[in-house]
């Protein structure tokens, strides 16, 4: 995975203490360098073979990971600004091998497919509260993004 292909996106292999009891999974801390302030911590499950996303925000960073199932995540630069404007990036996220924390700033489109039995659960750590105003969901048939789900439910 080549994670400069989008300038700004950052993929970071995160910590996992493993222990008979249960494992003690790393996400962020305040002295991460992606860490840029605290604005909400929220999970959402992604059942089975359904997709989420499109997803686009004006001003907040997302800081994403998977502590539970696979998921397939595509971030697309849809900043006209960006050295790396109409790329495409694809990441398999989840434990035990693909356990990162993808940093995703204002500007890049994502969307994200649960490829693991019965779900996967997502943390997302954004550096502002959630804001309607700044966040725009985009229909997965979007023409202008060069990407297709095959088999997808919406």
């Amino acid at each position: 995975m080549d994670e400069s292909k989008i300038k700004g996106i950052s993929v970071i292999k995160l910590n996992q203490i493993s222990d008979l009891k249960g494992s003690v999974l790393h996400m962020i801390k305040s002295s991460s360098p992606e860490f840029k302030n605290f604005g909400e911590c929220y999970l959402s499950e992604i059942n089975y073979n359904f997709i989420k996303g499109w997803k686009l925000h004006s001003k907040q960073t997302q800081n994403i990971s998977v502590p539970l199932g696979i998921i397939k995540m595509v971030l697309y630069d849809n900043r006209k600004d960006s050295t790396t404007h109409k790329n495409l990036l694809e990441i398999i996220l989840g434990r035990p091998d693909n356990y990162f924390r993808v940093t995703i700033p204002p500007g890049v489109i994502y969307s994200f497919k649960c490829l693991s039995k019965p779900n996967a659960l997502l943390v997302n750590c954004t550096d502002i509260e959630h804001d309607p105003a700044e966040s725009f969901i985009i229909s997965l048939n979007e023409n202008n993004i060069p990407f297709t789900w095959d088999n997808h439910h919406n």
